[in-house]
């Protein structure tokens, strides 16, 4: 893995980490398990993602809320999936 890829990884890893148990677990395992398959529009939907506040990014996850935005239900659809695989 190149320095580049490797640092951007580490930042998201770290973003990653909300202090929610739900969430850490939903955005880890989605970015270890898929986010090297995502095409640039969608990985900058995740960096969005990411800095949606702990309380709405839960309620997406748990789909007790839908996203206004279709990229980022797209996103959210994906991130359970891959906590389901």
């Amino acid at each position: 893995m190149s320095d580049r890829i490797n640092t951007e990884f580490n930042r998201l890893s770290w973003q990653c980490r909300r202090g929610m148990r739900e969430l850490d677990e939903l955005l880890k395992t989605f970015l270890v398990r898929r986010f090297a398959t995502l095409n640039e529009q969608e990985q900058g939907t995740f960096n969005r993602l990411l800095a949606y506040p702990d309380s709405v990014l839960l309620e997406l996850l748990m789909g007790r809320m839908q996203p206004a935005d279709s990229d980022v239900a797209r996103l959210v659809e994906s991130i359970r999936n891959a906590a389901q695989a």
